[in-house]
């Protein structure tokens, strides 16, 4: 909260999602993959945002012990996470049985139907939010029932498709009004939240800024990797996929353009070859923080993150430089 300039009376950004998801700032946390951090979760819900946990690939036990750990440090509304192409019904089922405030939904095949899932999200008491990439996803959510839509554009980290975010999110906007959207991909900071703001989202999904928290269960050298980081260090590439075995619906992974990478640039042929000792080489160097070695994913944003902060602190400090910049610069700018 901030003193505005003009009226000299305390300020506060609330916008719709706000009031959808029952959280005081509109900034969520993206749920990473691979990424198992319930302190993280927490202490983003618990600074006003909404904590997510990415679930995928976990067991309905480590569901149930992870939600119970979050509700351990925060009583605020959180989500709970599911790629939908890699659905896992029992793990689904333990997450509605956790009685979590979101579930949040991405990367569907093209044969899914939708609504199946966010009504049995929906009956369970929870809000959905649907990650897209292109106007068509974000139809095709909105026609199901989500009540939050998320536009991932391609600066962002991990999967993530080709359409910017600055140009994807006032589509998406448009196309599922009055729907809340939530921008995603190359925002860490409060001058992101603005531009979203700005371009008609009601808030902002990050992921790379969170990456790079003291919460955050990342190595420490990969979280070194993400602030040495100036951004133009990544690109998009199947390479990370093809090393896991696995086939992504409609997207690329953007990656650090590390020493793994371009071992294997140009050569991804080679790498199908290779697969199995490519992953156990890519598991080792993971355990062992080896940041050349171990596919990387993060975003552009990464040139805009300069130190590691608690995550409850960057939630703080992107809200407080928006309502800086809302309140005392950008009136000035109309005369």
């Amino acid at each position: 909260m901030v003193r505005g300039s003009a009226d000299n009376t305390d300020t506060m950004i609330r916008t719709a999602v706000c009031d959808v998801l029952g959280i005081d700032h509109p900034i969520g946390l993206g749920g990473m993959g691979g990424v198992f951090a319930p302190a993280m979760v927490a202490a983003v819900s618990e600074a006003g945002g909404l904590g997510a946990l990415g679930c995928n690939g976990l067991t309905p036990d480590q569901i149930r012990s992870a939600a119970a750990s979050i509700r351990q440090r925060t009583a605020k509304p959180f989500a709970l996470n599911f790629l939908l192409f890699q659905f896992n019904d029992e793990s689904f089922a333990a997450a509605l049985e956790t009685d979590p405030a979101v579930i949040a939904f991405a990367w569907p095949r093209q044969d899914q139907d939708l609504r199946p899932y966010f009504e049995r999200a929906h009956r369970a008491g929870a809000k959905v939010t649907f990650m897209v990439s292109d106007v068509a996803g974000a139809k095709r959510g909105a026609a199901a029932g989500a009540d939050v839509i998320i536009a991932q554009g391609t600066e962002g980290g991990g999967h993530v498709s080709w359409m910017t975010a600055l140009t994807l999110t006032p589509m998406v906007v448009d196309a599922v009004a009055p729907i809340p959207v939530l921008a995603a991909g190359g925002i860490a900071n409060g001058r992101g939240l603005v531009a979203a703001l700005a371009l008609g989202a009601s808030g902002v999904l990050l992921g790379t800024r969170f990456l790079a928290s003291e919460e955050s269960s990342l190595h420490p050298n990969f979280k070194r990797a993400i602030v040495e980081s100036d951004g133009h260090d990544t690109l998009l590439t199947e390479i990370p996929d093809i090393a896991a075995g696995t086939v992504w619906p409609g997207a690329m992974s953007r990656a650090s353009r590390n020493r793994f990478i371009e071992r294997w640039a140009g050569r991804e042929w080679a790498l199908r070859q290779h697969q199995k000792e490519a992953f156990a080489a890519v598991q080792a160097a993971r355990q062992a923080g080896d940041a050349e070695e171990a596919p990387l994913s993060f975003g552009q944003d990464a040139g805009l993150i300069h130190e590691i902060l608690p995550a409850g602190e960057i939630v703080r400090r992107i809200v407080s430089e928006a309502e800086q910049i809302i309140c005392d610069r950008l009136p000035g700018l109309v005369r």
